[in-house]
């Protein structure tokens, strides 16, 4: 890292706190371009989820997004009463739900996929290709140090 982007990191270049104030910087860019899709920032992620992979438990999807499953209900009703998504039964447990798209959910697909690039390509304008692919493995890494 260079001299002037040391003086740019607050804290002393505390690791934990300028990721945090980084991801409170990002919240806000995502928001400028998710909520004119009607969705919260969590919303997005979970139709983008559900793209990948639809019909998922609600603790699959909650890890999915990074979220813990004990507060996703209400995310999900408010998903479910903008008709983007319903619950239904687990064939294969009577006590469990998935959660699937609805057309409505899967008809705004392309817009929200096309969100998600308009994000990518703001941010990989602001850092070199080869810096953003090295930030990349990073983060990777650093997603994969509390499932040791």
């Amino acid at each position: 890292m260079s001299d002037t982007n040391n003086q740019t990191l607050r804290f002393d270049g505390s690791l934990w706190c300028n990721i945090d104030i980084a991801l409170r910087n990002l919240d806000q860019v995502y928001g400028q371009v998710v909520e004119p899709l009607g969705l919260t920032v969590i919303e997005w992620y979970i139709l983008r989820a559900l793209y990948q992979q639809d019909g998922q438990h609600a603790s699959e999807l909650a890890r999915a997004v990074g979220r813990a499953a004990t507060s996703f209900t209400p995310i999900l009703d408010k998903l479910q009463h903008k008709g983007l998504i319903e619950r239904r039964p687990d064939p294969a447990d009577r006590r469990a739900l998935r959660i699937y798209l609805t057309s409505k959910g899967s008809d705004i697909r392309d817009k929200v996929t096309a969100s998600a690039g308009q994000i990518d390509s703001r941010i990989q304008k602001q850092v070199p290709t080869k810096d953003f692919k090295a930030f990349l493995h990073i983060l990777s890494t650093l997603q994969g140090l509390g499932t040791d």
